[in-house]
C-alpha cells in the first residue's frame, strides 16, 4: 500500500515506522518541570534488526526527531539505514535545546529561530546523510507569529539542498495552517487514532493538500489490547504513573471493549486493525506507530497486505464510541 505525502507527492508506504521508543532514555523540561520521555530501555541491535525488518516488507518512512533520547534515535536510524538511503523518506524534528552528552532536552522557544540551521546540521550528522525529506517543527503550541518567521529560514533550507519539504507536528489547526500556505510544506503531524478522531486536523490536510503523519495511532500501545487494569509500566518509561483501574484510563478500555470485535472481524490483529481503521477513515493519513523489536514491526507492517477496514466497520465503531460519549458527558 502507497500514499503520497500531500503537495510534496512524495510516495511512502501507508505506514511508516516512528523511531521515538528506539532513542532510549531521556528527560525534558518544557518550563514545569523535568519528566522522563522516554519509553524505557532499549537495544540498538534489535532496534536495527527492526529497522531491516520493515525495510523488508515495503516500509519506506521513517520519522525520527533530534529528541528522541537526544539525537540516539537519528543515529540509530542512520545506522540502519546505510546503503538505503535512496529508497526511503526521512522526516525529522527540531525546536528544542538537546543535550546529548547529559540526555536532557529543554524548551526555549526564543532559540528556535536562531538554532535553526545548526538543528538541521546536526540532525543530517545524526543521521548520516546529506539531506532530510521533511523537517518538521516540533514545538506544537509554538506561536504563530514566531512560526512565520521560520519560513524563510526552512525555505532556504530547501534551496540549499539540505531539507526537501517541511511540517509542523502540532495539534492546533490554526497553529497548523501557519505553515500550511507556504511552498514546501507538505505535511502535518497529529494525534489520530480509533478511539481519538481529529477531524479538524483532517480538514487542514484536506483544504491545503498536505500529508497526515499520524502519531500515536495504537493511542500509546492501549490499542495493542496488551493492558488490563493491573498494568504498571517502570519509571523510565513515560507512560509511569499511568492508572488503568480508574478514570481516563479504565474508560479507554472500555471503549476497546466495546469495539474489539468489529476491530477484528475480518482477520486483523487488534494492532493492524487500528492502523487499517485509519486507512479507512482518510486516504491522505500514513500512521507511524512506535517500535521497539522485530515482532513489533512484522505484526504492524502486516497490516498493509491485509488493506483498510471497510466503511461499513469504521461506521459501526463510529456510532459506538460516540454513543459511550455521550453517556458519559
Amino acid at each position: 500500500m502507497i500514499r503520497t505525502l500531500g503537495k510534496s507527492k512524495m510516495q511512502v508506504s501507508a505506514m511508516g515506522m516512528g523511531c521515538w521508543a528506539i532513542g532510549g532514555p531521556w528527560t525534558i523540561d518544557q518550563g514545569d518541570g523535568v519528566i522522563q520521555a522516554g519509553w524505557g530501555k532499549i537495544d540498538d541491535k534489535e532496534s536495527v534488526r527492526a529497522i531491516h525488518a520493515g525495510l523488508d516488507m515495503g516500509v519506506t518512512f521513517f520519522d525520527t526527531a533530534a529528541n528522541y533520547g537526544t539525537g540516539h534515535s537519528e543515529h540509530v536510524l542512520g545506522q540502519a539505514l546505510q546503503g538505503r538511503r535512496d529508497k526511503v523518506v526521512i522526516a525529522t524534528k527540531f525546536g528544542f535545546l538537546v543535550d546529548e552528552a547529559k540526555k536532557e532536552v529543554v524548551a526555549d522557544d526564543g532559540q528556535v529561530l536562531k538554532n535553526l540551521r545548526k538543528d538541521c546540521e546536526n540532525s543530517l550528522r545524526r543521521l548520516n546523510t546529506d539531506y532530510i525529506d521533511i523537517f518538521q517543527l516540533h514545538k506544537g503550541n509554538y506561536e504563530p507569529e514566531l512560526a512565520r518567521q521560520l519560513i524563510p529560514e526552512l525555505e532556504k533550507l530547501v534551496s540549499e539542498g539540505k531539507i526537501r519539504w517541511f511540517g509542523w507536528s502540532t495539534d492546533d489547526p490554526e497553529r497548523a495552517k501557519v505553515f500550511a500556505e507556504a511552498e514546501h510544506c507538505s505535511t502535518v503531524q497529529f494525534d489520530l487514532n480509533v478511539i481519538r478522531d481529529n477531524p479538524a486536523m483532517r480538514a487542514v490536510c484536506q483544504d491545503f493538500d498536505l500529508g497526515g503523519i499520524n502519531k500515536s495511532p495504537l493511542y500509546r500501545g492501549i490499542l495493542t489490547g496488551k493492558f488490563d487494569s493491573n498494568t504498571v509500566f517502570p519509571e523510565d518509561d513515560i507512560r509511569h504513573g499511568s492508572d488503568f483501574s480508574s478514570g481516563l484510563g479504565a474508560r479507554l478500555l472500555a471503549q476497546l471493549a466495546e469495539v474489539r470485535s468489529i476491530l477484528t472481524e475480518k482477520g486483523h490483529s487488534l494492532p493492524q486493525a487500528s492502523l487499517a481503521y485509519i486507512w479507512a477513515l482518510d486516504e491522505r493519513m500514513v500512521p507511524i506507530p512506535g517500535f521497539k523489536s522485530v515482532k513489533q514491526i512484522q505484526e504492524n507492517a502486516g497490516a498493509m497486505e491485509l488493506g483498510p477496514l471497510d466503511s461499513e466497520q469504521v461506521q459501526r465503531i463510529r456510532d459506538i464510541l460516540q454513543e459511550m460519549q455521550a453517556r458519559s458527558d
